[in-house]
């Protein structure tokens, strides 16, 4: 769809790049998005318990099945954010994501509850991820890397926020109050500047990424200066031929589960331990330092090693979170648990963009979209399920730290594939 007016008019008279007021809107989105993510519903999990008397295995169901019908819908979502852009795709995500989340607020039933969390987590998993990174990806090649760790840290601004303000609006109202809050945050935050300023590709108003054609670049918010990286430029089909396409895919396969699996159930098993689930924030906060971080590795390193440090930090987490005893064990873990979190929120799509490039990149990471929320979906019911089976997190915790060994391995041997 051709861009909005405003954007034109604005880039032609600003001293900068505008590809920074893009990043800025992604920003935006990308803080919104986190109202149905699960480090927010975590603090949902023991109030609703508690009213309905709904199990943790139920509960968990409804964020892995909005996990499921994301993966069915992204293969198609993806070539059409590659036509059209990120913007209509971005202002439906959180438009619709805000009205689910204020809907959540009259919740009486556990189907009421599952229609709608379900809308709202594959909002979360597929649209708001292939927007924000497809967006990235077309507007930053050279600075790619530092973009993305910047639309990544606004996203971990939002769950740092959007946990506490839900805490907040229980312990002052109710857990009805909590989702009102964060739904009528998504709203103001994310949705008028992405639909008046958003524009698919710099091309579209005479521009060309990193803002190259631009004089005052330099002066701009500016990234660590590198060399333009070889822009690669694979379609689906290509992609699909390569083992490097198949190895980052089980990379992403075996780390998601934990990410999921722990995120959503990591309050209630502090509480279990008689320790104040407000810890949950601090593994937002470390996963908020990772994904800046990650924006000032240097540009030639290969994206698989940190990717397979990432691996290392959530394997130990898990182990460690076996072992909680006392408050500062479980802040060291969740810590550490969030370093690796952040890590791979911000290293994946610049793994994918960099291997196969952005002509492409929604057909080909809409492929692999599917396989990692299906993999998110799984982490959540596994753990939940294996809590109601033997009575505690243990288990659940030892398989994810099984998983995050596989997942270096998985890492250390994805080649970036060579151009055709």
């Amino acid at each position: 769809m051709p861009p909005p007016r405003l954007p034109a008019l604005i880039a032609g008279r600003l001293p900068f790049f505008y590809g920074w007021v893009v990043l800025g809107v992604l920003c935006c989105a990308g803080f919104s998005r986190q109202g149905p993510a699960v480090s927010t519903l975590s603090v949902f999990v023991t109030p609703l318990i508690l009213d309905f008397g709904w199990s943790r295995t139920a509960l968990s169901g409804a964020v892995s099945l909005g996990g499921i019908l994301a993966a069915v819908v992204s293969p198609a979502i993806g070539p059409f954010l590659d036509r059209a852009g990120s913007r209509l795709l971005l202002s439906y995500a959180v438009l619709t994501t805000g009205a689910a989340l204020l809907l959540l607020s009259l919740s009486n039933s556990l189907a009421m509850f599952y229609i709608l969390l379900c809308f709202a987590r594959m909002n979360w998993a597929s649209p708001f991820e292939l927007g924000i990174y497809g967006a990235v990806n077309n507007w930053f090649i050279a600075r790619r890397q530092f973009a993305t760790s910047v639309a990544t840290l606004a996203q971990m601004a939002g769950l740092v926020t959007m946990p506490l303000i839900a805490q907040f609006a229980m312990l002052r109202l109710s857990w009805r109050a909590a989702w009102l809050a964060i739904g009528l945050l998504t709203l103001v935050v994310g949705f008028l500047p992405t639909v008046l300023l958003l524009v698919r590709r710099p091309e579209d108003i005479g521009l060309a990424p990193d803002g190259r054609d631009t004089p005052a670049v330099s002066q701009t918010i500016a990234a660590p200066a590198i060399a333009d990286p070889v822009d690669a430029d694979f379609s689906r089909a290509q992609a699909l031929r390569m083992p490097a396409f198949w190895l980052v895919l089980a990379y992403t396969v075996l780390i998601y589960p934990i990410q999921a699996g722990i995120s959503l159930h990591m309050a209630p098993n502090l509480n279990e331990h008689g320790i104040t689930p407000t810890i949950v924030s601090t593994y937002s906060l470390m996963s908020a330092v990772a994904s800046l971080a990650c924006g000032f590795l240097p540009r030639r390193l290969p994206i698989r090693y940190p990717m397979a440090a990432t691996g290392v930090f959530l394997t130990a987490s898990p182990l460690l979170m076996m072992a909680i005893a006392t408050s500062g064990e479980a802040y060291f873990a969740a810590a550490l648990f969030g370093f690796g979190v952040g890590g791979i929120l911000t290293l994946l799509p610049i793994a994918w963009a960099d291997y196969f490039g952005r002509t492409h990149f929604g057909a080909i990471r809409s492929v692999a979209l599917s396989a990692q929320v299906a993999a998110q979906a799984a982490g959540p019911l596994v753990s939940g399920a294996l809590r109601d089976w033997t009575g505690d997190y243990q288990l659940s915790l030892a398989l994810f730290a099984g998983l995050g060994g596989l997942s270096v391995v998985a890492a250390l041997a994805a080649s970036r594939p060579n151009a055709v």
